[in-house]
Protein backbone atom coordinates (compact mmCIF):
# COMPACT_ATOMS: atom_id res chain seq x y z
CA UNK A 1 0.00 0.00 0.00
CA UNK A 2 0.94 3.56 -0.75
CA UNK A 3 0.18 6.30 1.85
CA UNK A 4 -3.02 7.13 -0.54
CA UNK A 5 -4.13 4.07 -0.35
CA UNK A 6 -3.35 3.46 3.41
CA UNK A 7 -5.33 6.40 4.44
CA UNK A 8 -8.62 5.44 2.71
CA UNK A 9 -8.36 1.61 3.62
CA UNK A 10 -9.12 3.17 7.06
CA UNK A 11 -11.78 5.48 5.88
CA UNK A 12 -13.32 2.94 4.05
CA UNK A 13 -12.63 0.88 6.59
CA UNK A 14 -11.07 -1.95 5.01
CA UNK A 15 -8.09 -4.35 5.34
CA UNK A 16 -4.58 -2.72 6.34
CA UNK A 17 -0.86 -3.43 6.01
CA UNK A 18 -0.48 -1.28 8.92
CA UNK A 19 -1.96 1.65 10.54
CA UNK A 20 -1.01 4.99 8.66
CA UNK A 21 1.10 7.64 10.65
CA UNK A 22 0.72 11.26 10.20
CA UNK A 23 2.66 13.89 10.75
CA UNK A 24 1.61 17.30 12.38
CA UNK A 25 4.03 19.37 13.22
CA UNK A 26 5.16 23.60 13.66
CA UNK A 27 8.10 25.28 11.35
CA UNK A 28 10.94 24.81 13.81
CA UNK A 29 10.20 21.02 13.69
CA UNK A 30 9.86 20.59 10.05
CA UNK A 31 12.99 22.22 9.70
CA UNK A 32 14.47 19.58 12.37
CA UNK A 33 13.23 16.64 10.58
CA UNK A 34 14.70 18.08 7.19
CA UNK A 35 18.35 18.78 8.83
CA UNK A 36 18.34 15.00 10.81
CA UNK A 37 17.28 13.47 7.21
CA UNK A 38 19.00 15.50 4.81
CA UNK A 39 15.52 16.09 2.97
CA UNK A 40 15.45 19.03 0.56
CA UNK A 41 11.77 19.14 0.27
CA UNK A 42 8.70 18.45 2.86
CA UNK A 43 7.53 16.02 1.31
CA UNK A 44 10.92 13.94 0.15
CA UNK A 45 10.56 13.92 3.62
CA UNK A 46 7.47 12.34 3.95
CA UNK A 47 8.79 10.07 1.44
CA UNK A 48 12.08 9.04 3.25
CA UNK A 49 10.04 8.29 7.24
CA UNK A 50 7.18 6.62 5.07
CA UNK A 51 5.03 8.99 6.65
CA UNK A 52 0.95 8.56 5.07
CA UNK A 53 0.98 12.75 4.87
CA UNK A 54 -2.64 14.02 4.57
CA UNK A 55 -1.23 16.79 2.47
CA UNK A 56 -2.82 20.41 2.83
CA UNK A 57 -4.00 21.90 0.06
CA UNK A 58 -5.65 25.63 0.49
CA UNK A 59 -5.63 28.62 -2.05
CA UNK A 60 -4.63 32.56 -1.66
CA UNK A 61 -7.86 32.49 0.35
CA UNK A 62 -5.56 31.87 3.76
CA UNK A 63 -2.65 34.12 2.85
CA UNK A 64 -1.87 37.24 5.24
CA UNK A 65 -1.40 40.51 3.80
CA UNK A 66 1.01 43.29 5.09
CA UNK A 67 -0.92 46.38 7.08
CA UNK A 68 -0.66 49.42 5.56
CA UNK A 69 -0.10 51.05 8.76
CA UNK A 70 3.10 48.92 10.39
CA UNK A 71 5.42 46.25 8.47
CA UNK A 72 5.09 43.90 11.57
CA UNK A 73 1.37 43.28 11.61
CA UNK A 74 -0.36 41.12 9.22
CA UNK A 75 -3.59 40.71 7.77
CA UNK A 76 -6.05 38.24 6.79
CA UNK A 77 -8.64 37.98 3.96
CA UNK A 78 -11.32 38.64 6.66
CA UNK A 79 -9.42 42.15 8.22
CA UNK A 80 -8.60 40.65 10.94
CA UNK A 81 -4.90 41.77 12.07
CA UNK A 82 -2.69 39.75 13.88
CA UNK A 83 1.07 39.95 14.69
CA UNK A 84 3.79 37.48 15.27
CA UNK A 85 4.40 36.57 18.89
CA UNK A 86 7.54 34.75 20.29
CA UNK A 87 6.91 31.86 22.17
CA UNK A 88 9.98 29.95 23.60
CA UNK A 89 11.37 28.53 20.35
CA UNK A 90 8.44 29.05 18.30
CA UNK A 91 6.75 32.14 16.46
CA UNK A 92 2.74 32.32 16.57
CA UNK A 93 0.44 34.74 15.24
CA UNK A 94 -1.53 36.27 17.59
CA UNK A 95 -4.92 38.57 16.52
CA UNK A 96 -5.11 41.92 17.70
CA UNK A 97 -8.30 44.05 17.90
CA UNK A 98 -11.48 42.37 16.53
CA UNK A 99 -12.19 43.92 13.33
CA UNK A 100 -16.03 43.68 14.24
CA UNK A 101 -15.82 44.92 17.67
CA UNK A 102 -18.34 47.79 17.33
CA UNK A 103 -20.88 46.45 14.67
CA UNK A 104 -23.21 45.23 16.88
CA UNK A 105 -26.16 45.10 14.72
CA UNK A 106 -26.90 43.01 12.02
CA UNK A 107 -27.75 45.70 9.86
CA UNK A 108 -24.07 47.39 10.49
CA UNK A 109 -22.38 44.63 9.14
CA UNK A 110 -23.27 46.45 5.61
CA UNK A 111 -21.13 49.07 6.12
CA UNK A 112 -18.15 46.54 7.29
CA UNK A 113 -15.47 46.81 4.60
CA UNK A 114 -13.46 43.86 4.77
CA UNK A 115 -15.77 40.98 3.99
CA UNK A 116 -13.61 38.88 1.31
CA UNK A 117 -15.04 37.89 -2.34
CA UNK A 118 -14.06 34.57 -2.72
CA UNK A 119 -14.69 35.10 -6.71
CA UNK A 120 -11.37 37.00 -6.55
CA UNK A 121 -9.26 34.11 -4.95
CA UNK A 122 -6.47 32.74 -7.44
CA UNK A 123 -6.97 28.63 -7.20
CA UNK A 124 -4.96 27.60 -10.02
CA UNK A 125 -1.78 27.06 -7.32
CA UNK A 126 -4.12 24.91 -5.44
CA UNK A 127 -5.37 22.96 -8.29
CA UNK A 128 -2.23 22.49 -9.50
CA UNK A 129 -0.35 21.12 -5.83
CA UNK A 130 -4.04 18.73 -5.72
CA UNK A 131 -3.36 17.60 -8.78
CA UNK A 132 0.72 16.65 -8.46
CA UNK A 133 0.27 15.12 -4.90
CA UNK A 134 -3.13 13.08 -5.89
CA UNK A 135 -1.80 10.01 -6.77
CA UNK A 136 0.62 9.54 -4.07
CA UNK A 137 -0.84 10.83 -0.84
CA UNK A 138 -4.48 12.04 0.28
CA UNK A 139 -5.36 15.59 0.10
CA UNK A 140 -7.20 17.45 2.98
CA UNK A 141 -8.77 21.33 1.95
CA UNK A 142 -9.54 23.75 2.27
CA UNK A 143 -9.72 24.82 6.02
CA UNK A 144 -13.07 26.31 6.58
CA UNK A 145 -14.22 27.24 10.05
CA UNK A 146 -17.64 29.25 11.56
CA UNK A 147 -17.25 30.00 15.39
CA UNK A 148 -13.57 30.77 15.01
CA UNK A 149 -13.75 33.16 12.55
CA UNK A 150 -16.45 34.58 14.19
CA UNK A 151 -14.26 34.97 17.06
CA UNK A 152 -11.58 36.25 15.30
CA UNK A 153 -13.88 38.93 14.38
CA UNK A 154 -15.45 39.74 17.49
CA UNK A 155 -12.78 39.08 19.93
CA UNK A 156 -13.60 36.17 22.23
CA UNK A 157 -15.05 37.90 25.00
CA UNK A 158 -17.60 39.65 22.93
CA UNK A 159 -18.25 36.47 20.94
CA UNK A 160 -18.93 34.68 24.53
CA UNK A 161 -21.48 37.02 25.22
CA UNK A 162 -22.66 37.71 22.22
CA UNK A 163 -24.35 33.77 21.97
CA UNK A 164 -26.57 35.33 25.14
CA UNK A 165 -27.36 38.66 24.54
CA UNK A 166 -26.79 39.61 20.79
CA UNK A 167 -28.34 36.22 19.31
CA UNK A 168 -30.22 37.96 16.21
CA UNK A 169 -26.27 39.44 15.73
CA UNK A 170 -24.29 36.23 15.83
CA UNK A 171 -27.27 34.53 12.92
CA UNK A 172 -26.11 37.43 10.87
CA UNK A 173 -22.47 37.44 11.22
CA UNK A 174 -22.30 33.27 10.53
CA UNK A 175 -24.52 33.80 7.90
CA UNK A 176 -21.74 35.66 6.04
CA UNK A 177 -19.24 33.66 7.82
CA UNK A 178 -20.85 30.15 6.25
CA UNK A 179 -21.95 32.04 2.62
CA UNK A 180 -17.91 33.36 1.99
CA UNK A 181 -16.46 29.90 2.64
CA UNK A 182 -19.40 28.21 1.15
CA UNK A 183 -18.77 29.83 -2.19
CA UNK A 184 -15.12 29.65 -1.98
CA UNK A 185 -15.47 25.91 -1.35
CA UNK A 186 -17.42 25.30 -4.27
CA UNK A 187 -14.96 27.72 -6.43
CA UNK A 188 -12.38 25.28 -5.17
CA UNK A 189 -14.29 21.95 -6.03
CA UNK A 190 -14.62 23.43 -9.65
CA UNK A 191 -10.95 24.47 -10.14
CA UNK A 192 -9.73 20.97 -8.37
CA UNK A 193 -11.86 18.43 -9.59
CA UNK A 194 -11.60 15.26 -8.20
CA UNK A 195 -7.92 15.70 -7.26
CA UNK A 196 -9.45 17.11 -3.07
CA UNK A 197 -10.38 13.69 -0.66
CA UNK A 198 -11.69 15.78 2.93
CA UNK A 199 -12.23 19.23 3.64
CA UNK A 200 -10.86 20.27 7.01
CA UNK A 201 -13.59 21.85 9.22
CA UNK A 202 -12.22 23.39 12.39
CA UNK A 203 -14.24 25.38 15.25
CA UNK A 204 -12.48 24.68 18.49
CA UNK A 205 -15.62 23.94 20.82
CA UNK A 206 -13.87 23.53 24.03
CA UNK A 207 -11.09 24.05 26.66
CA UNK A 208 -8.83 21.69 28.72
CA UNK A 209 -11.70 21.16 31.40
CA UNK A 210 -15.01 21.36 28.97
CA UNK A 211 -17.03 23.12 26.50
CA UNK A 212 -17.01 26.78 25.44
CA UNK A 213 -20.27 26.71 25.73
CA UNK A 214 -23.80 24.54 26.29
CA UNK A 215 -24.72 21.89 23.53
CA UNK A 216 -27.95 24.02 23.51
CA UNK A 217 -26.50 26.89 22.27
CA UNK A 218 -24.08 25.01 20.01
CA UNK A 219 -27.36 23.57 18.31
CA UNK A 220 -28.85 27.17 17.92
CA UNK A 221 -26.02 28.48 15.99
CA UNK A 222 -23.90 25.73 14.50
CA UNK A 223 -25.93 22.58 14.04
CA UNK A 224 -27.55 23.43 10.85
CA UNK A 225 -24.55 25.41 9.33
CA UNK A 226 -22.30 22.31 9.88
CA UNK A 227 -24.84 19.85 8.85
CA UNK A 228 -25.03 22.12 5.42
CA UNK A 229 -21.34 22.03 4.61
CA UNK A 230 -21.08 18.16 5.48
CA UNK A 231 -23.97 17.45 3.25
CA UNK A 232 -22.20 19.82 0.32
CA UNK A 233 -19.09 18.49 0.91
CA UNK A 234 -20.66 14.76 0.98
CA UNK A 235 -22.60 15.27 -2.38
CA UNK A 236 -19.28 16.55 -4.12
CA UNK A 237 -17.82 12.95 -3.48
CA UNK A 238 -15.58 14.15 -0.18
CA UNK A 239 -15.11 13.21 3.42
CA UNK A 240 -15.20 15.85 6.03
CA UNK A 241 -12.37 16.03 8.93
CA UNK A 242 -13.19 17.90 11.92
CA UNK A 243 -10.98 19.88 14.36
CA UNK A 244 -11.88 20.66 17.88
CA UNK A 245 -9.30 20.64 20.14
CA UNK A 246 -10.13 19.75 24.33
CA UNK A 247 -13.01 18.25 26.15
CA UNK A 248 -15.25 17.97 23.64
CA UNK A 249 -17.03 14.54 24.45
CA UNK A 250 -20.56 16.28 25.10
CA UNK A 251 -20.78 17.53 21.37
CA UNK A 252 -19.08 13.98 19.62
CA UNK A 253 -22.72 12.71 18.94
CA UNK A 254 -24.01 16.29 17.74
CA UNK A 255 -20.77 16.12 15.07
CA UNK A 256 -21.14 12.71 14.19
CA UNK A 257 -24.97 13.15 13.24
CA UNK A 258 -24.29 16.33 11.41
CA UNK A 259 -21.94 14.12 9.06
CA UNK A 260 -18.36 14.63 10.36
CA UNK A 261 -16.32 11.44 8.89
CA UNK A 262 -13.06 11.76 10.79
CA UNK A 263 -12.56 13.23 14.12
CA UNK A 264 -9.40 15.06 15.35
CA UNK A 265 -7.46 15.72 17.94
CA UNK A 266 -7.96 13.50 20.45
CA UNK A 267 -6.94 15.46 23.53
CA UNK A 268 -7.31 12.34 25.74
CA UNK A 269 -5.48 14.32 28.40
CA UNK A 270 -8.92 15.66 28.53
CA UNK A 271 -11.76 14.51 30.72
CA UNK A 272 -14.42 12.45 28.97
CA UNK A 273 -11.58 12.15 25.99
CA UNK A 274 -10.41 9.02 27.00
CA UNK A 275 -9.75 6.75 24.58
CA UNK A 276 -11.03 3.90 25.45
CA UNK A 277 -14.20 5.45 25.73
CA UNK A 278 -14.46 7.09 22.75
CA UNK A 279 -13.49 4.06 20.63
CA UNK A 280 -16.47 2.05 22.37
CA UNK A 281 -18.85 5.16 22.07
CA UNK A 282 -18.00 5.91 18.60
CA UNK A 283 -15.81 3.90 17.16
CA UNK A 284 -17.98 2.37 14.34
CA UNK A 285 -19.00 6.10 13.75
CA UNK A 286 -16.03 8.09 13.19
CA UNK A 287 -12.83 7.52 12.06
CA UNK A 288 -10.15 9.26 14.77
CA UNK A 289 -6.82 11.06 13.65
CA UNK A 290 -4.28 12.15 16.54
CA UNK A 291 -4.56 11.10 19.70
CA UNK A 292 -0.58 10.77 20.56
CA UNK A 293 -0.18 13.00 23.62
CA UNK A 294 1.34 16.48 22.60
CA UNK A 295 1.46 18.27 26.01
CA UNK A 296 3.72 16.14 28.14
CA UNK A 297 4.96 12.44 26.53
CA UNK A 298 5.69 13.92 23.08
CA UNK A 299 7.66 16.99 24.17
CA UNK A 300 9.04 15.95 27.56
CA UNK A 301 8.57 12.33 27.86
CA UNK A 302 11.62 9.26 26.16
CA UNK A 303 11.39 7.54 23.53
CA UNK A 304 10.00 4.28 25.28
CA UNK A 305 7.35 6.73 26.42
CA UNK A 306 6.46 7.87 23.43
CA UNK A 307 6.40 4.27 21.93
CA UNK A 308 4.11 3.32 25.28
CA UNK A 309 1.70 5.59 24.58
CA UNK A 310 1.80 5.17 20.79
CA UNK A 311 1.12 1.59 21.32
CA UNK A 312 -1.40 2.26 23.57
CA UNK A 313 -3.55 4.72 21.18
CA UNK A 314 -2.91 1.84 18.27
CA UNK A 315 -4.75 -0.67 21.15
CA UNK A 316 -7.04 1.36 21.65
CA UNK A 317 -8.31 3.94 19.56
CA UNK A 318 -6.99 1.74 16.39
CA UNK A 319 -9.01 -1.73 18.33
CA UNK A 320 -10.21 -4.13 15.80
CA UNK A 321 -7.75 -3.08 13.24
CA UNK A 322 -9.63 0.20 11.93
CA UNK A 323 -10.69 3.39 12.56
CA UNK A 324 -7.45 5.15 13.69
CA UNK A 325 -5.41 7.29 11.64
CA UNK A 326 -1.82 8.40 13.81
CA UNK A 327 -0.84 11.38 14.75
CA UNK A 328 0.42 13.67 17.37
CA UNK A 329 -2.57 15.37 19.30
CA UNK A 330 -1.92 18.73 17.66
CA UNK A 331 1.17 20.25 16.02
CA UNK A 332 4.29 19.25 17.47
CA UNK A 333 6.17 21.98 19.20
CA UNK A 334 8.92 23.21 18.75
CA UNK A 335 12.02 21.88 21.16
CA UNK A 336 10.51 18.38 21.07
CA UNK A 337 13.17 15.86 20.66
CA UNK A 338 13.87 14.46 16.96
CA UNK A 339 13.81 11.09 18.45
CA UNK A 340 10.65 11.17 20.29
CA UNK A 341 9.11 12.22 16.90
CA UNK A 342 11.08 9.01 15.29
CA UNK A 343 9.88 6.82 18.02
CA UNK A 344 6.23 7.85 17.18
CA UNK A 345 6.89 6.70 13.52
CA UNK A 346 8.65 3.69 14.23
CA UNK A 347 6.16 2.16 16.23
CA UNK A 348 3.63 2.83 13.81
CA UNK A 349 5.58 1.11 11.28
CA UNK A 350 6.14 -2.05 13.52
CA UNK A 351 3.12 -2.65 15.02
CA UNK A 352 0.59 -5.09 13.07
CA UNK A 353 -2.96 -4.23 12.71
CA UNK A 354 -4.91 -7.35 14.76
CA UNK A 355 -8.67 -7.74 13.12
CA UNK A 356 -11.14 -7.99 15.27
CA UNK A 357 -12.70 -11.66 15.05
CA UNK A 358 -16.22 -11.98 13.33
Amino acid sequence: MNARERVWAVLNRKPLDRFPVDLWLTPEVLKSLMDYHGAETEMDLYRIMGIDKMVWVNNAFFELYPSEKDAAIQRNVWGVEMRAQEAGAATYYECLAPPLQGYDTPESLDDYPHWPDPDAIDYAPAAALAREVHGEFVTLGPWVSLFEVYCQLRGLQNAMMDVLVYPDLVHAVLDRVEAIQTRMMENMFDHCGENIDLVFISDDMAGQDNLLFSVETWDTFLKARLTRWCDMIHGRGMKVFYHTDGAAGDIIPRLIDAGIDVLNPIQHACPGMEVERLKADFGKRVVFHGGIENQDVLPFGTPDDVAAETRNCLDTLGGGGEGYIVCSCHNIQAGTPVENVLAMVETVHNHTPVLAKA
